[in-house]
């Protein structure tokens, strides 16, 4: 199949089939871009509303790097992936401060602002400067490994780098946008990673993978990621009408974030053995204990549990980064969403 057949029938089948979203109706890098990160990771449904959000809270990029990472973050939460939201941010101040305020036009300038890869330049510069550059995400290595056949392995350097030729070998000059727009959205919509769409497909009659029936096998993928369970305790600990917090100040996924104090321990511990051994906590007696929240990150799965205190007194504190906020201010602050979940739960 020639490029020039393969770009027309995936470009009329995305005129047919597209789904409309508001990123798709611009030409703004700043919208371009905001959509692009949200979407890294995310799900087109559950990223929407984040898409909207920001784009009203923050409809300029200058906006969003006068912002405070507070606000930032506290309008990311639960996206997960917080450092998406930091280099959101990040590269928001460079773009005002170093670029005044306007994006670089093309495919090398893009990559040189921090947090932007290849992916999100190729789809900002293609998307907005009509740059013949190739997008290539999961749902694009799919499409190209079950049409071509490709059976590199896409985990690898050399398997990357020979799906993004093959796919700048394949994109349209004219339409730089549509053909990668369609790429993506065919992967999404038609070519899904299980049971396909394969026979009103457009490449039915020639597609490698159907003929030879390696649907289920390409793309090739051979790393796997290990899971591994991690038990956290959160102590909840109230005096009056304010709670103890921490922002999270480590560089972790979740920095710039609030929790509670936790201690974190190697197996399932009783809370009696916790409260009688930590400094902070020997003496105290708990008044609730949650049920068991599971939280499943892209390497670990935490097992975590709320344990509930109330102080008859206020005690000085250590360490000192525990400090004291009513159920208001809490609302205002960043935090991961099993602690929103949780506070949720709790007001029930």
């Amino acid at each position: 199949m020639t490029a020039a057949t393969f770009q027309k029938k995936i470009i009329e089948w995305y005129e047919e089939n597209k789904r409309q979203l508001p990123w798709r109706e611009t030409s703004d890098p700043y919208k371009i871009w905001l959509s692009e990160i949200i979407l890294q990771q995310t799900r087109v449904a559950q990223g929407l509303p984040y898409y909207q959000r920001f784009v009203k809270s923050f409809p300029t990029v200058t906006s969003l790097a006068n912002a405070s990472q507070q606000q930032v973050l506290r309008l990311w939460q639960g996206l997960g992936y917080y450092s998406r939201a930091r280099n959101l941010h990040t590269c928001a101040k460079v773009v005002v401060s170093e670029w005044q305020g306007t994006f670089p036009n093309n495919y090398k300038g893009l990559l040189m602002l921090k947090g932007i890869g290849r992916y999100t330049a190729a789809a900002i510069a293609s998307f907005a400067f009509k740059e013949p550059v190739a997008v290539v995400d999961g749902n694009v290595f799919r499409v190209l490994s079950r049409v071509f056949g490709l059976e590199e392995d896409i985990s690898t350097s050399k398997g990357k780098e020979l799906f993004i030729e093959k796919a700048n070998a394949l994109i349209s000059k004219d339409r730089p946008d549509l053909f990668n727009q369609a790429m993506m959205e065919f992967g999404a919509l038609q070519c899904v990673p299980k049971n396909p769409k394969c026979e009103e497909c457009v490449f039915s009659k020639s597609c490698v993978a159907r003929k030879h029936e390696l649907q289920n096998v390409l793309p090739i993928k051979s790393k796997k990621v290990t899971v591994r369970n991690r038990y956290f305790y959160y102590f909840v600990i109230r005096y009056k009408n304010k709670l103890l917090m921490k922002k999270r100040e480590g560089k972790d996924i979740w920095q710039g974030l609030y929790d509670f104090y936790l201690i974190e321990t190697k197996r399932n511990k009783k809370v009696s053995e916790l409260l009688n051994t930590d400094l902070i906590l020997k003496g105290s007696t708990k008044t609730n204990e949650s049920k068991i929240y599971k939280h499943v990150l892209s390497h670990q799965k935490l097992v975590v549990r709320f344990v509930e205190i109330e102080l008859q007194k206020i005690q000085t504190l250590k360490p000192s980064e525990l400090k004291w906020f009513t159920d208001r201010e809490i609302t205002a602050l960043p935090k991961p969403i099993l602690i929103a979940n949780y506070l949720v739960d709790r007001s029930k």
